[in-house]
C-alpha cells in the first residue's frame, strides 16, 4: 500500500472522524507498510480505529482476535450501522448450522472477529488457510502473556495458529502492559516487531482513595454520591456475591436509579444482555466484577468505584480507563477497608494449584495411564476427580502441553519424565506466585501513598505522568464532595424496554 495515502480523508470517509488521536495514525502507517507492531495506547483512546481502518483499505481479510463475545457484538453492530456490512463474529452463541453457513462463506467478509478458543478449532483454521490473510490483530495482547492480567492459555498458541495461515503481519494491541508485559507479548510471537508505546494516564479522570472502618460506611459514601449524581457509573467487586447484594441495596436506596449487577457466574445472554442495556443508558449503576468491561466503547460513564481494589495496578487502570472516554471529567473511587487486603491473596491462592493439587494430578495422571485411558474432556469430571477450580486446571493443562506430555491414548511416558514435568510445573507456579505477591503488595504500597498518587500510578510504566493542576487525586487536595460531573441521563426515569413493551401490549394504556 502506497504510503502516499491521506489516512486522514480515509478516516474522515469511513468513520467520520476529521484527524487521528494519539498513535493512531503511526500505528495505522506501520500496519499498512506491512510491518509486525505492538502498540500501547491508553484505555478509551480508540484502539479498534488502528485496526477497522486498515481493514477497510487492505485487499484480504483482516483476523481480529477478541477475548469476550459481548465485545465482538458491540463492534460489528457499530461498524454496520458505518455501513461497514462484510463484518461478522464468530462466537459460541453460533448454533452448529449457522457456524457451518458462516464457515463456508468467509470468504466474502473483510473483517471477521474470533475468540482465541475458537480459532483454535481445526474446522476454522481448514478454511482460513484457503483465504488471504491481509493483517491478523491481537486484541487485549496483555492476555498473551504468562504474567499478564487476564492470561488465557490459547492466546499463547496464536503464534503456531498466525503461520498455518500464511504467516500474516500482526498487530498487538493493550492499554496495560508494563515493559516485562511487552517483553512477553514479543517473545511469544517469535517476529521482529515495531513497537508504539503511549503514556496511558488521562489527565480527565481524578483518582480518589476513600479509607472506611466497615463496609456499611462503602455503601453509604455510594448512596450519598450517586443520589446527587444520576450519571452513568461502574462499581467493581472482588465477590461475586457481594456485587449481587450490593446492587439490591442500592437498588431500594436509590430507586431513581437502574442498578443491575454483572459477574462470571451469570448466564451468558444474561450477561450480553446487562452490558446491552447499559450501552444503551438503560441501566444507570453496574456492580460487576473484573468481568465486566473489557472493550467497552461507552464513552459517558463519571464514576468508577472499586467496593474492593483488585491485586494489581494494570487491572486498576484497566478499570478505571472505562471512564470519561468523552474527554470529560469522570472520577475514580477507590474505597479502602483494611480487611479487603485477604480478599485478593485468596485469589491469589484459588488461581493457583497448591502441592496438594499437582500431587493429585500426577497420581491420576499415571493411574490413566497405567489404565490405557485418556483423561476425561470436560472439565466437570477433571473437577470432580482433581477437586479444583476450572483456572487451577486450566494452568495444570496448558503446562503439560507445554512440555508435551498432555496424555492421548496409546502413548506412553516415563514415570520419571513425569515426575520431572510436574517439578517444574510447580517451579513454574511458586514463580508465578511470587510475581502476583508482588503486584499485590505494589498495590497496597500505592493505596497507602501519602504523596500524588497520579505520580505513584503512573511513573511505575512509563517516564513521567501528565500532571493536572485542577481535580488530580485525594493526596493533592481534591474532596469527593467537589467533584460535579457533567450531567449525562436526566433525572426523570427513561423507559426501560420493559416499560416499552408493556405499553406496546397492555390496551388502553396511554403512550
Amino acid at each position: 500500500m502506497s504510503n502516499t495515502i491521506l489516512l486522514e480523508k480515509e478516516l474522515e470517509t469511513y468513520f467520520g472522524y476529521s484527524t487521528f488521536r494519539v498513535g493512531q495514525k503511526e500505528i495505522i502507517s506501520d500496519v499498512l507498510n506491512g510491518k509486525n507492531v505492538l502498540g500501547i495506547l491508553p484505555t478509551g483512546t480508540g484502539k479498534s480505529i488502528c485496526y477497522q481502518l486498515p481493514a477497510r483499505l487492505l485487499e484480504g481479510v483482516t483476523i481480529v482476535v477478541s477475548p469476550l463475545i459481548s465485545l465482538m457484538m458491540d463492534q460489528v453492530k457499530e461498524l454496520k450501522a458505518t455501513n461497514f456490512k462484510e463484518v461478522v463474529a464468530l462466537n459460541s452463541f453460533l448454533d452448529y448450522d449457522k457456524r457451518k453457513q458462516l464457515y463456508k462463506n468467509l470468504y466474502r467478509y473483510k473483517l471477521i472477529y474470533v475468540s482465541p478458543e475458537m480459532l483454535q478449532q481445526k474446522e476454522l483454521q481448514f478454511y482460513l488457510k484457503k483465504m488471504t490473510v491481509s493483517l491478523f490483530v491481537i486484541d487485549e495482547a496483555h492476555c498473551i502473556s504468562q504474567w499478564g492480567h487476564e492470561f488465557r492459555p490459547d492466546y499463547q498458541k496464536l503464534k503456531t495458529v498466525i503461520n498455518q495461515i500464511g504467516d500474516p503481519p500482526v498487530l498487538a494491541l493493550s492499554a496495560t502492559a508494563t515493559r516485562e508485559v511487552q517483553d512477553d507479548i514479543i517473545n511469544s510471537l517469535e517476529r521482529p516487531i515495531c513497537k508504539h508505546i503511549y503514556p496511558m494516564d488521562r489527565s480527565n479522570i481524578t483518582l480518589s482513595i476513600q479509607e472506611v472502618i466497615i463496609n456499611e460506611e462503602k455503601l453509604e459514601i455510594i448512596t450519598n454520591v450517586l443520589s446527587e449524581h444520576k450519571v452513568p457509573s461502574l462499581i467493581y467487586f472482588s465477590s461475586k456475591n457481594a456485587a449481587e447484594n450490593v446492587s439490591h441495596l442500592l437498588s431500594k436506596r436509590l430507586p431513581e436509579h437502574r442498578v443491575a449487577f454483572y459477574h462470571g457466574g451469570m448466564e451468558q445472554m444474561d450477561r450480553v444482555a446487562i452490558q446491552q442495556q447499559f450501552m444503551n443508558d438503560q441501566i444507570d449503576i453496574v456492580c460487576c466484577t473484573s468481568a465486566f468491561g473489557m472493550g467497552i466503547n461507552k464513552n459517558n460513564i463519571r464514576f468508577v468505584f472499586h467496593y474492593h481494589f483488585p491485586g494489581q495496578i494494570e487491572s486498576y487502570i484497566q478499570e478505571i480507563g472505562r471512564a470519561g472516554r468523552d474527554g470529560n471529567q469522570s472520577i475514580s473511587v477507590l474505597l479502602y477497608c483494611r480487611q479487603d487486603s485477604f480478599l485478593p491473596q485468596q485469589m491469589i491462592e484459588s488461581e493457583l494449584p497448591s502441592d496438594g493439587d499437582l500431587f493429585r494430578a500426577r497420581q491420576l495422571f499415571i493411574k490413566y495411564q497405567d489404565e490405557d485411558k485418556i483423561l476425561p474432556v470436560e472439565f466437570q469430571e477433571i473437577q470432580a476427580m482433581f477437586e479444583i477450580s476450572e483456572v487451577q486446571w486450566r494452568f495444570i493443562s496448558s503446562q503439560l502441553e507445554k512440555h508435551g506430555i498432555k496424555h492421548k491414548n496409546g502413548i506412553k511416558y516415563d514415570e520419571s519424565k513425569v515426575d520431572e514435568t510436574f517439578e517444574q510445573i510447580k517451579n513454574i507456579r511458586d514463580e508465578r506466585l511470587y510475581v502476583k505477591q508482588t503486584k499485590l503488595k505494589d498495590m497496597m504500597n500505592w493505596i497507602h501513598l501519602k504523596t500524588c498518587l497520579r505520580e505513584g500510578l503512573y511513573t511505575r510504566f512509563q517516564n513521567g505522568y501528565t500532571k493536572v493542576e485542577e481535580y488530580c487525586c485525594s493526596n493533592c487536595g481534591i474532596h469527593l464532595q467537589d467533584f460535579n460531573p457533567k450531567q449525562t441521563i436526566p433525572l426523570k426515569q427513561l423507559p426501560t424496554w420493559e416499560m416499552k413493551l408493556k405499553r406496546l401490549l397492555v390496551v388502553g394504556e396511554s403512550k
